[in-house]
């Protein structure tokens, strides 16, 4: 009897080990985008994900641009095995707001690679999305560090993905302000109505909001760690953060925000950030507020009843959390894992 146990503990042992190390599927929906690039190489280079696929959406730069850059990335990456596939054009309720502002003419800081060795997939971003769902049920993350559009138009022609998924990890929001205005986050801002579906879509969001991001700052002294490595990779990433982090302290930041990385990085170890259960609405409508997400901390809305010309306060009415939101970063800890990753130590 003794050594049955013993036995079997071992094999529970030995299956749980082989779990632990078993990668996540992982499908990044991504607008590249000098941070879309770091958190693409990131996940490629993470041992933790099994990349599935890349699907494209317009929003740092269009769907063409954004399509070529991610075809360049998986290139330098030397990883043709990852689907790299286009998806909507453009928002379906406004015009595309493009930022190279921040990204460079051609989203990659002006960095040019070569012409990519790895070729298109061709089938339809959203329609990708749902096929590796179905294919993988229940071991998909879906990572979206864009607009919404891809994943909404998924989540709409097919709701039942919203079951099939493992989890969704979004970099998109803030629940403390905006970082195009006062009040929306860009990814949210580009395309409310379909951050709208997906965060009411039925499935338990994980948003990593612009807020938590400009808390996460790589900095000078980072970028010389990764030119110290030699590594294709790290001085295309050097190259890339030089720009980003000098636009940003133009605008008065010491370093610049890993927006879309961090998300990534929670995939990978999810103690790099703080979440508390909440549920999150999107404001479609507002004149000033148009893409925020607002955050019910509260976990409850007041009850208004009408007694005769006026409401009354009658308790209140309990809401059902769709979000796990971060709320707070380890950034040393994830930009050692980030650095570490990036420099393939």
């Amino acid at each position: 009897m003794r050594r049955s146990i013993i036995v079997a503990s071992v094999i529970l042992s030995l299956l749980t080990l082989a779990f632990a190390q078993t990668p996540k599927r992982a499908i990044i929906d991504t607008d590249p985008g000098v941070d879309d690039a770091f958190a693409i190489l990131l996940a490629l280079n993470s041992p933790e994900l099994k990349v599935e696929a890349l699907t494209v959406v317009p929003g740092n730069v269009d769907g063409k641009q954004g399509l070529e850059n991610a075809l360049k990335i998986v290139s330098l990456a030397n990883r043709c095995d990852v689907a790299v596939a286009g998806g909507a054009n453009h928002p379906l309720n406004q015009k595309l707001i493009t930022a190279q502002y921040w990204h460079g003419p051609n989203g990659l800081a002006g960095v040019e690679l070569p012409a990519p060795k790895c070729k298109g997939d061709p089938r339809f971003g959203p329609d990708l999305i749902i096929e590796l769902v179905h294919k993988y049920p229940h071991q998909i993350t879906l990572v979206p560090v864009g607009p919404l559009t891809n994943i909404a138009l998924a989540v709409s022609k097919d709701p039942s993905i919203a079951a099939l998924v493992k989890d969704i990890v979004i970099m998109g929001g803030s629940i403390t302000g905006g970082n195009v205005n006062g009040a929306a986050e860009a990814n949210i801002y580009n395309h409310p109505e379909a951050a709208a579906i997906v965060f009411n879509a039925g499935w338990m969001v994980t948003m990593v909001g612009s807020d938590v991001g400009e808390r996460t700052l790589i900095l000078r002294k980072h970028i010389a760690e990764l030119q110290s490595a030699h590594m294709p990779e790290g001085d295309f990433v050097a190259k890339l953060a030089d720009f980003y982090v000098t636009r940003s302290e133009k605008s008065g930041y010491q370093g610049a925000a890993m927006y879309d990385p961090l998300a990534v990085g929670a995939v990978i170890d999810s103690t790099v950030i703080t979440t508390k259960e909440m549920h999150v609405d999107v404001e479609t409508k507002g004149e000033f507020t148009r893409g925020e997400t607002v955050a019910n901390r509260m976990g409850s809305n007041e009850n208004n009843v009408l007694h005769g010309d006026h409401y009354e306060i009658d308790g209140v009415v309990e809401l059902k959390s769709n979000a796990k939101v971060a709320v707070a970063s380890d950034a040393d800890k994830f930009l050692k894992l980030f650095i570490t990753r990036i420099k393939g130590k």
